[in-house]
């Protein structure tokens, strides 16, 4: 480990305790060249999630981005930061919890569009009209005709 005081690679560990709940191990170090004293963290790598795009290319899962499309989605709408936060911890569980490793942006759509209709029936036509890239009046028609059945049935209850 190099000092970050002067440079030097050669320390000895002083202390080693589990941190952060036993998801990570601190080790007090000791300089040998300047007795100047740090602390490190270490880690367990984690392989993760990749999202594979309609163009054929692949990219890591980014959590900033489901909560961006969200929150354009959501915008001028009675929806708060906290629904939105549960909204993104929902989709990001069901990516952390899929058998594979490489994920669909379609099936991410899906799944943001699965919790959303549930949360707000603008911001979910809103985010279908993005990810499905409606190009006319039809089809925007018929996505808000989906809608009727759900809401027809909960007004009758």
């Amino acid at each position: 480990m190099k000092c970050p005081f002067c440079g030097s690679e050669e320390d000895r560990v002083i202390d080693s305790r589990p941190a952060r709940e036993g998801s990570a191990i601190r080790r007090r170090r000791e300089c040998v060249q300047c007795s100047q004293r740090f602390t490190t963290y270490e880690f367990i790598e984690e392989v993760g999630t990749f999202v594979l795009k309609a163009n054929g290319s692949r990219e890591p899962f980014d959590r900033t981005k489901v909560l961006k499309g969200i929150k354009i989605a959501c915008t001028k709408r009675p929806v708060g930061l906290e629904l939105i936060e549960q909204v993104v911890a929902a989709v990001e569980a069901k990516v952390q919890s899929a058998e594979t490793r490489e994920i669909p942006s379609s099936q991410i759509g899906e799944w943001v569009m699965g919790e959303l209709r549930g949360v707000d029936e603008v911001a979910y036509v809103r985010f279908a009209s993005v990810y499905r890239r409606f190009e006319n009046v039809d089809e925007f028609v018929r996505e808000l005709q989906t809608l009727r059945p759900v809401r027809d049935s909960s007004q009758s209850n």
